[in-house]
């Protein structure tokens, strides 16, 4: 691991690789590895029908990914990528490629339709659609003026 924190998870190398320019990489920290994973990226969009949550998973399939919601509105995913097995008679040069568990938990707005979210995966991609409720709008009552 190098003094520098990786984004791109477990390094391992030596000074003496040609195929590494992390200098840092001989000098580990711990043996802790970190994992890009931890904290997959993603957006949160609001339209007028919808909040819209993409969450970017590559190399996991969708039954590794858990799409939940708890009491209070809390949106939660989460999901798990395994480590590649490692053979002993293999040499690895480079580990970039994370492997850990993720969650994200994010509290919706009262304005959703908790019965009607959605969750798609394609191409390494979650989508998760939260309907809105329609806006009420204010009734205007009429009010007669007598005399």
């Amino acid at each position: 691991m190098s003094l520098i924190p990786s984004f791109l998870g477990d390094r391992r190398s030596n000074i003496f690789d040609p195929f590494s320019l992390d200098i840092f990489d001989a000098f580990p920290l711990s043996n802790t590895p970190s994992s890009a994973f931890a904290n997959p990226r993603m957006d949160w969009k609001e339209t007028p029908e919808a909040h819209i949550f993409k969450v970017d998973v590559p190399g996991i399939k969708k039954e590794e990914v858990k799409v939940e919601i708890e009491e209070g509105r809390v949106l939660q995913i989460s999901g798990e990528r395994s480590k590649e097995l490692e053979e002993k008679n293999d040499q690895w040069h480079r580990i970039e490629r994370s492997s850990g568990k993720f969650l994200r938990r994010f509290r919706l707005p009262e304005n959703v339709k908790m019965e009607e979210i959605k969750a798609a995966m394609e191409n390494g991609v979650l989508t998760v659609t939260v309907p809105k409720q329609e806006e009420k709008k204010p009734e205007v009552k009429a009010i007669d003026i007598s005399g």
